[in-house]
């Protein structure tokens, strides 16, 4: 004989943001993101198209604020936003979202490191490497402007996946899923226990 359960959410706040408010946590987490690489771009473009030099290159944000683009904190900060909610939504994602999803986090784990490293030398007042100013470890081969768009690429790729795949998914992934990003409810959705 066959019972009918409905899906069981953790409580807390990780259950409130990956149940009912996954959609609302992702969206605004994708903003953030697009934010974040639209400053990027807007450097990367400044240097490249409008042959500024890199000091004068700041973004939108830092053509006003300048302190901010030399504020080791700040990229830090955001490297933590990053690492943070990447790990906080990933209990929402199910099957393959979520081998994309933990992809993307792995990745900000190491760059979230890099920015340690860039941070950790600002506030000691050294540098590593020999190097003349605050240096991670992947700049010592790739220009800090240049690295930075790479970072922004190799995580946003498999997040953008990951949320392709979550709102999309397999028969078997949308059983196991306990948000309503799908338009689902996940409240009306029965598991099936088999028992005698």
């Amino acid at each position: 004989m066959s019972q009918s359960l409905t899906a069981a959410r953790p409580g807390g706040l990780l259950g409130w943001l990956n149940g009912p408010h996954h959609k609302a946590a992702l969206n605004g987490f994708l903003l953030v993101t697009v934010a974040h690489w639209a400053e990027h771009l807007v450097q990367a473009y400044q240097i490249w198209a409008l042959g500024l030099a890199r000091p004068q290159a700041r973004g939108v944000l830092g053509q006003f604020y300048p302190w901010l683009v030399s504020s080791e904190w700040l990229h830090y900060g955001y490297a933590i936003v990053m690492l943070a909610f990447l790990f906080l939504l990933r209990r929402g994602f199910v099957g393959r979202a979520r081998t994309w999803w933990t992809v993307a986090l792995a990745i900000q784990f190491w760059h979230h490191i890099e920015h340690f490293l860039l941070l950790w030398q600002a506030q000691a007042g050294v540098v590593f490497f020999g190097q003349a100013v605050p240096t991670s470890l992947l700049q010592l081969v790739l220009p800090r402007v240049e690295l930075h768009l790479f970072y922004n690429s190799v995580v946003f790729v498999p997040m953008v996946i990951a949320m392709y795949l979550h709102l999309r998914p397999n028969r078997r992934e949308q059983e196991l899923m306990s948000c309503n990003c799908t338009g689902r409810h996940a409240d009306s959705r029965p598991l099936a226990l088999h028992g005698a």
